[in-house]
């Protein structure tokens, strides 16, 4: 892992140690060969993993794999049509 990724990866478990629970976040973490992104509400944080609440449902996130995170605004309201 280069300097960059250690920074960053200790930037995003730092946000997610101190984010708190029902703030909306997006985490980016190892998946195999690539990466996945949960974006959602914090619903949970264990030493071990975080829970997101995405719209497909509860993504558990372990912090082993935590690649990247940061907070995000919440999603726009919707249009009436």
């Amino acid at each position: 892992m280069d300097e960059q990724a250690r920074i960053a990866r200790a930037l995003a478990l730092g946000l997610l140690g101190d984010a708190t629970i029902g703030e909306r976040v997006v985490v980016r973490a190892r998946d195999g060969a690539g990466a996945t992104d949960a974006l959602g509400d914090l619903v949970a944080r264990t030493p071990d993993s975080v829970t997101i609440d995405t719209r497909r449902g509860r993504v558990e996130v372990r912090l082993a794999d935590v690649v990247a995170a940061k907070r995000v605004p919440p999603p726009p309201e919707r249009r009436p049509r």
